[in-house]
C-alpha cells in the first residue's frame, strides 16, 4: 500500500492536470488555481530539503583539509543570513538586504562573467576550420554575429538581411527538429510516469 498510494496520487494529479489543459470549464479552473496554491507550499518544504542536504554536505566536508575552507564559507553564509533575515526582516535598508546586494548579487556576476570566457573558450576551440563542416559552422557564425552589430550594416546591408534568413530558415529547421525531439520525450516520460512505468521519484 505504501507504494501503491504515491502511484494512485501522481496518476490522479498527472490526469487531472491533462484534462483541464484541454477541457474548458469553471470547475477546472478554480481546482486547477488551487492546486497551485499548494503547489508553493511544496516549493517551500522542498526548498528545506535542499537547504538540510546542502548544510549536511557541507558538514561532512568541513572534515577535509583541502576543502574545509569552503565549506566554513558557504556554512557561515547560511548561519549569517538566515540570523540577520529573522532577526531584521529582509526589507530595504536591513543588513540581510545590504548582504544580497553587496555580497549575492556580485558573486552571481562574477560567475556569469567566468561562464563568458568559457563560452568563448568553446566557441574558440568549435570554430577552429580543421574540416569542411567547421569551416561553414565558422563562416555562417561570423555572419550571423556581424549581422546582429551595427558594424555589419556598416559593410554591407546585404549582410543582416542574409544572416536574418539564416535564422529563419536553416536555424529554425534545426530548432524545430530539437523542440519536436523534445516534445516527443517529454510526452513518453510523463505517460511513463502516469502508468506507474517510471518510479525514480519513489527513490527506486
Amino acid at each position: 500500500m505504501l507504494l501503491k498510494l504515491p502511484l494512485i496520487i501522481v496518476a490522479v494529479f498527472g490526469l487531472f492536470m491533462l484534462v483541464q489543459f484541454f477541457v474548458e470549464a469553471p470547475f477546472l479552473d478554480h481546482t486547477y488555481q488551487e492546486i497551485l496554491d499548494w503547489v508553493q507550499i511544496i516549493y517551500l518544504f522542498t526548498l528545506w530539503v535542499g537547504a538540510i542536504n546542502l548544510i549536511k554536505l557541507h558538514l561532512k566536508k568541513s572534515t577535509h583539509k583541502k576543502e574545509a575552507p569552503y565549506s566554513v564559507v558557504t556554512l557561515s553564509g547560511i548561519v549569517i543570513m538566515l540570523f540577520f533575515g529573522l532577526i531584521q526582516g529582509k526589507e530595504v535598508g536591513s543588513v540581510f538586504d545590504w548582504i544580497f546586494k553587496n555580497v549575492q548579487v556580485s558573486l552571481q556576476a562574477s560567475m556569469f562573467s567566468l561562464l563568458a570566457f568559457f563560452v568563448a573558450s568553446a566557441a574558440y576551440r568549435g570554430f577552429r576550420a580543421r574540416s569542411t563542416e567547421a569551416l561553414v559552422l565558422l563562416s555562417v557564425a561570423a555572419i550571423v554575429m556581424l549581422g546582429r552589430v551595427p558594424i555589419g550594416d556598416l559593410i554591407s546591408g546585404l549582410i543582416p538581411d542574409f544572416a536574418n534568413w539564416i535564422l529563419n530558415f536553416p536555424s529554425m529547421a534545426a530548432r524545430r527538429g530539437i523542440l519536436i525531439g523534445i516534445g516527443l520525450g517529454t510526452v513518453a516520460t510523463a505517460l511513463r510516469v502516469l502508468l506507474g512505468i517510471e518510479r525514480t521519484y519513489l527513490g527506486r
